[in-house]
């Protein structure tokens, strides 16, 4: 990951306190296992910079942003470029105190205690990535306010009181517009740095969609990207909803095509059949058939 740091141009003097965090902070043999080795890459070098400057000041981060801007994928290459056990949390509606924290269980005719996600990582100084963060109830943000502030601590209802270890971080992220989202409280805002995630660049997306296929052929990556920005440029103004806006679909076609079936199929279950309503899926295919040969197969989008 380092090394793809400096294909990006982050600053060496960077790179260098990344190593000297290694070096200060070596991950348990025990927890190694939770260290990612990211399938995709995340390509952005004034975001690496903001992201990576901000953990090794010993700050949280919040990343927001729009569908298909990379924040989990960002999260997921932080935690691997740091060398940090990974504990994921997804916020959903029945996420509780007890869900992060932990909570009471029964284990060999006694009573103790079962370490929730957010313990585990403080314990063991591992990177916390609390997906749709603004989707939390009240409750369980509350739970956090200790956490991630200053004091850096996490008190258990009758149990003992643990300090983070220092290594630990925590990443957020959190898209607006989604059902069940509303407005994160000013005072858990104000607990991250925050990083407004930029769409990724039709560039980027070349060098994405390569990255992951190294076989495939420089124009056609050229045609998926185009293809991409089109459908995002009808979503901003507001002729087709962000359904069929979905990166991973467009990377996962490429795969399906790879396997063996032509262009059009692909794209249709991994793109345009996303858009459920027939009139738009009906603009998302007369989008797709403008950009793209519906009839190209794997002999044709990849080299021999």
């Amino acid at each position: 990951m380092l090394d793809f740091l400096r294909q990006e141009g982050i600053d060496e003097a960077l790179i260098a306190r990344i190593e000297q965090f290694h070096r200060e902070y070596p991950a348990a043999q025990s927890d190694t296992i939770r260290i990612p080795s990211p399938r995709f890459k995340y390509y952005g070098k004034e975001i690496w910079t903001l992201a990576i400057t901000a953990i090794l000041s010993g700050e949280n981060i919040l990343l927001v942003g729009p569908k298909a801007t990379g924040k989990n994928v960002l999260a997921e290459n932080l935690s691997a470029v740091f060398a940090r056990p990974e504990w994921d949390v997804s916020f959903y509606l029945n996420t509780d105190a007890s869900s992060l924290i932990g909570t009471d269980t029964f284990r060999n005719g006694e009573v103790s205690f079962r370490k929730g996600p957010i313990f585990a990582c403080a314990e063991a100084g591992g990177f916390g990535v609390l997906d749709e963060i603004n989707m939390a109830k009240n409750e369980s943000l509350a739970v956090l306010h200790a956490t991630l502030d200053f004091r850096r601590i996490i008190d258990v209802p009758g149990y003992s009181r643990i300090r983070l270890a220092p290594a630990t971080r925590f990443i957020a992220t959190m898209n607006y517009g989604y059902a069940g989202t509303r407005e994160l409280n000013e005072a858990l805002a104000s607990r991250f740095m925050v990083i407004n995630m930029p769409l990724i660049s039709g560039e980027n997306l070349e060098k994405l969609l390569l990255q992951q296929y190294p076989a495939l052929k420089t124009e056609y990556a050229a045609q998926l990207s185009a293809l991409f920005e089109e459908i995002r440029q009808k979503c901003e103004n507001s002729e087709i909803s962000t359904k069929a806006l979905d990166l991973r679909g467009l990377l996962a076609a490429v795969k399906l095509v790879e396997n063996g079936l032509t262009m059009r199929e692909a794209l249709s279950v991994a793109i345009i059949n996303k858009s459920f309503d027939e009139f738009e899926r009906t603009l998302v295919e007369d989008i797709v058939s403008a950009r793209i040969d519906g009839r190209l197969r794997k002999e044709d989008i990849f080299c021999p």
